[in-house]
C-alpha cells in the first residue's frame, strides 16, 4: 500500500514538473510492477456490484411494498409476510454492504503482499507457514462466498422476471384495446402475484386484469421498481464476476506460495 502512496507522489511530480527525475521514475516503475491487477479490478468490480444491488436493491424492495399495498392486496394481514421479508431483507443489504467492503479491502491486501510482482520489486520472497494458511483461508472463504452469491443472484432474477412478464402482458393489453372495440374481451389477461410467491393464495384480489394492469404498467412506480431491479441484478452478477476473480487470483497466489516454500525461501 505504501508503493501505491509513493506513485501518486510520483504521479503529481510528473504533472507538476513534467520531468522527473530517474529516481522517481524508477521507483514509480517498480511500484506499478508490484500492483496486482486482477485483485485491484476485482475489488473495483465488486464496489460497484454491491453498491448497485444494495443501493437499487434497497429501493426497489420499498417500491415492490408500495406496489402490493396499493394494487394486488387490500387487506394488510395478506401482504404481512412479504412486508416483514422486504424489512428484515434492507437489514440483510446493510450487512452484505459492510461485510463485502472490508472483505474487499483484505483481499487486496492479500494479492498485494502475495503476488509474485513483490517478488520481483524486492528482489527475494519470504513465505511463512501463516502466510500460506491465510491465503488458502481466503481461497476456500471466498469459493463458499461465491457459491452462495451464485445462489443470490439467482434469487435477484425472480422480481426482474415478474416484472418484466408483467411489462409483456401490458404491452399484450395495449395492443388489444387498440384492435378490439369491446374492453371485456381483453379482461380476463391477468397478473397473478400470487403464483410468484409474492402473496398468499388466500389474498384478495392477489392479482391485477384487463385495464387496470395496464394502468399499473403506466405508474411511475413501476417504471422505477422495474429499472432498480434490473440494475440490482446487474451488481449481483457484477459482484458474482469479481468474486470468481478474486477466487483466480487468490489460488495464484497460494501456487506461487506453496512453490517457493518448496524452493525454501522462507522466513
Amino acid at each position: 500500500m505504501c508503493c501505491v502512496l509513493v506513485c501518486a507522489v510520483c504521479a503529481a511530480c510528473v504533472l507538476m514538473y513534467y520531468a522527473p527525475s530517474p529516481g522517481c521514475y524508477d521507483c514509480c516503475i517498480r511500484c506499478l510492477g508490484a500492483v496486482p491487477y486482477p485483485s485491484l479490478v476485482a475489488t473495483l468490480l465488486c464496489f460497484t456490484g454491491m453498491a448497485l444491488f444494495c443501493g437499487c436493491g434497497h429501493e426497489a424492495l420499498a417500491n415492490t411494498e408500495v406496489l402490493a399495498e396499493t394494487y394486488f392486496a387490500r387487506n394488510i394481514q395478506d401482504y404481512v409476510v412479504l412486508a416483514s421479508f422486504i424489512k428484515y431483507f434492507q437489514y440483510v443489504i446493510y450487512g452484505l454492504a459492510s461485510f463485502f467492503f472490508l472483505y474487499c479491502i483484505l483481499l487486496l491486501a492479500e494479492g498485494f503482499y502475495t503476488t509474485s510482482a513483490v517478488k520481483q520489486t524486492f528482489g527475494e520472497f519470504r513465505s511463512t507457514r501463516c502466510g500460506r494458511c491465510l491465503s488458502l483461508t481466503f481461497i476456500i472463504v471466498t469459493y463458499v462466498l461465491a457459491v452462495i452469491w451464485l445462489a443470490v443472484f439467482a434469487f435477484t432474477a425472480i422480481p426482474v422476471f415478474f416484472f418484466f412478464n408483467m411489462a409483456q402482458t401490458c404491452h399484450t393489453i395495449n395492443i388489444l384495446a387498440e384492435t378490439t372495440p369491446s374492453i371485456n374481451q381483453h379482461g380476463w389477461i391477468c397478473m397473478d402475484a400470487r403464483q410468484y410467491g409474492l402473496l398468499p393464495w388466500n389474498a384478495m384480489p392477489g392479482k391485477a386484469c384487463g385495464m387496470t394492469l395496464a394502468s399499473i404498467c403506466k405508474t411511475k412506480e413501476f417504471f422505477i421498481t422495474y429499472d432498480l431491479y434490473i440494475a440490482a441484478f446487474a451488481g449481483a452478477g457484477i459482484a458474482l464476476l469479481a468474486l470468481f476473480m478474486y477466487v483466480v487470483a487468490t489460488t495464484y497466489n497460494y501456487a506461487v506460495l506453496r512453490f517457493l516454500g518448496r524452493k525454501g525461501l522462507r522466513c
